[in-house]
């Protein structure tokens, strides 16, 4: 157990605390839940650069960074479906999306194989777009519609994205087969 191992434990933990802070504190703008989700973001950006950075990478946070990332934002698009500030039409090509990577992964990975994107700014930029998006639909501000355009917008620019790395993909073995 590591410090970026840490903090995205507790990126699983900020859930339900963003849970309470939508459905428990009465406000149309729901800034407490924004907060929630923000510092949540901040934690996953500090993991990842302390992993990176001091070579702190593990299995475990292999497996525990995107599971609380995908657990975040299932819990954001439901909240945002369930409040009427978003269409299902939105929440569900961006939960495709996610199913379909990591389905794909998984396919690789019982052949006893790696799928290995090349990092590229266009997840980044993605990731901006839908963190701007989710903050206009949660704030409902300026207008309740503004959040929804910028992440149909989104839902378009990660598929682009998904592209540009599926294309430069690089599938390695491992060393065992997994059965």
């Amino acid at each position: 157990m590591n410090l970026p191992n840490l903090l995205t434990l507790l990126r699983l933990l900020l859930i339900p605390c963003y849970l309470w802070a939508f459905y428990g504190v009465e406000s149309p703008h729901k800034i407490l839940a924004l907060s929630v989700l923000l510092f949540a973001g901040l934690t996953d950006v500090l993991d990842g650069y302390l992993a990176r950075t001091y070579k702190l990478e593990t299995y475990t946070g292999q497996l525990l960074d995107p599971l609380a990332d995908k657990l975040m934002m299932v819990s954001v698009l439901f909240t945002l479906l369930a409040s009427g500030r978003l269409p299902w039409l939105v929440a569900a090509l961006l939960v495709f999306r996610d199913v379909a990577m990591i389905a794909g992964a998984a396919f690789f990975y019982f052949q006893g194989k790696r799928a290995v994107p090349k990092a590229n700014g266009w997840g980044k930029v993605t990731t901006c777009f839908y963190y701007v998006g989710i903050s206009l639909c949660i704030l409902a501000w300026p207008t309740p519609e503004a959040g929804e355009m910028v992440l149909w917008f989104t839902v378009g620019l990660s598929y682009v994205t998904t592209v540009i790395y599926v294309r430069s993909m690089k599938i390695i073995p491992v060393r065992r087969r997994v059965y």
